[in-house]
């Protein structure tokens, strides 16, 4: 498709949000041999977009792409609706539910050893390691850890990137779990649209676990990998006047050709996320957004309305659209720890929740060559460690996580803007703090 160099720049957010979650990403923000650091890139030092108008050189744009440059992303994670079309994740009208507090003060001096390193390095050196924006601890339900970072603030939302396809595997797996959705049906039997593509004959579980067999690569350094053409049917920016090809994320899913078989090795595919949005539509009869919201935030009694980012046709970007506040995803993930339950109701069944912890299929995912991610799997879009505290985690590029810790009844929700996309580059500083915490709950709980 030719057109394709002339909007890759326009379409930059979405490839961005797009981007594969672990340590095949690859870099898509402009960073410099060596990057500023967390302290020299602080958006709030930098005044990114302050003044009426701001001055030249602190504008940041969606329609040339400057948005996803560092140090400016450090802006722009905290600020994507200024940017670019949403739709709502409401939180309904009822009064927020509090988060009970209980704040520990040894947390920042606890210390650990990054995966690789000889020398420890403790929590709130990390903060600076892994540029976090803010960062939310829970214990047995309470607040034991919270810090905002940047631009970031308790009232503001921050991009989940690809926490999003947690979120959705999470509905994926309510819905089987209630029969609505047969894991074993194909695809076409739910999107009929879809009978030609790749996807037609691939199993719903197929899809939930990313075994799928597609003609799809993400290596955003070359020009023709079919991931500019997803960015750029995506775009709800205006399309070139030569442009021929899909314009929204379903008209794209419908391209998407076979390589490989299905159910034969985990790749991480943004794509199947979007497949897995499209399904919940038709399952539901609701755009993700909308399902989610009356599905569980509005029963979490979350503190604010969450947003997704929508292409031109408005469906919202199931693979990494998500947009929301710091302590709402702490609910989430707490709803998760506690079997589906919160807020005095069981908002998802069980039987998903232990879907998701029992994970995937290991040797499947060692085919995915996730070299710091050896004895993990995948199941219903989460990343499953099986360590010894039955962790498992959502994952998205530039650091963010939700962390769910079910031995130590820790849940810990992470938004950050790092210079590099790759999880690859801050799993180091990241896997280990998090596991040296659920330690310290577990042996002094307080």
């Amino acid at each position: 498709m030719k057109q394709l160099p002339q909007i890759q720049r326009l379409a930059l957010a979405a490839a961005c949000l797009a981007l594969a979650a672990g340590a095949h990403a690859a870099e898509t923000s402009k960073v410099a041999a060596t990057p500023l650091s967390a302290a020299a890139s602080d958006p709030a030092s930098l005044q990114w977009m302050v003044g009426a108008p701001p001055p030249a050189d602190k504008i940041i744009r969606f329609d040339d792409g400057s948005y996803f440059n560092f140090p400016q992303l450090r802006w722009s994670v905290s600020h994507f609706r200024q940017l670019m079309p949403t739709v709502d994740v409401a939180r309904g009208l009822k009064a927020p539910v509090p988060l009970p507090r209980a704040l520990r003060k040894d947390i920042d001096s606890l210390r650990f050893t990054p995966l690789g390193a000889k020398d420890a390095m403790t929590w709130e050196q990390s903060l600076g390691a892994n540029y976090t924006d803010g960062i939310v601890v829970l214990h047995r339900g309470r607040i034991v850890y919270e810090r905002y970072l940047g631009v970031l603030k308790e009232s503001g939302q921050h991009g989940a990137m690809s926490v999003t396809k947690s979120v959705m595997g999470t509905i994926g797996a309510a819905l089987v779990a209630e029969g609505k959705l047969d894991p074993d049906k194909k695809v076409a039997e739910y999107v009929p649209e879809l009978a030609k593509s790749a996807f037609g004959d691939a199993t719903v579980r197929q899809v939930l676990d990313m075994t799928t067999g597609l003609k799809f690569s993400e290596d955003y350094a070359d020009p023709k990998a079919e991931v500019w053409q997803h960015a750029a049917a995506g775009s709800p920016l205006p399309k070139p006047k030569d442009y021929t090809g899909p314009r929204s994320y379903f008209e794209y899913l419908q391209t998407v050709q076979h390589e490989g078989r299905h159910g034969e090795a985990f790749g991480y595919r943004t794509v199947n996320s979007d497949v897995l949005g499209w399904i919940i539509a038709r399952v539901t009869g609701q755009n993700v957004n909308d399902y989610l919201s009356e599905r569980v935030w509005q029963k979490l009694g979350a503190e604010q309305d969450a947003y997704m980012t929508v292409d031109s046709t408005g469906t919202p970007f199931a693979g990494g659209g998500l947009n929301a506040g710091l302590r709402d995803l702490a609910r989430f993930g707490e709803m998760l720890r506690n079997d589906g339950r919160y807020n005095g109701q069981q908002i998802l069944p069980k039987a998903a929740v232990d879907d998701i912890r029992r994970g995937g299929d290991k040797q499947l995912f060692a085919k995915g060559g996730y070299d710091l991610l050896k004895g993990w799997s995948y199941r219903d879009m989460w990343w499953v460690t099986h360590n010894d505290h039955g962790a498992y985690m959502a994952r998205g590029v530039y650091g963010q996580r939700i962390y769910v810790d079910p031995k130590a009844e820790m849940v810990i929700v992470r938004f950050a803007s790092t210079p590099t996309a790759a999880n690859a580059a801050n799993d180091p500083t990241t896997t280990p703090a998090f596991e040296a915490l659920g330690k310290l709950l577990l042996a002094k709980p307080k």
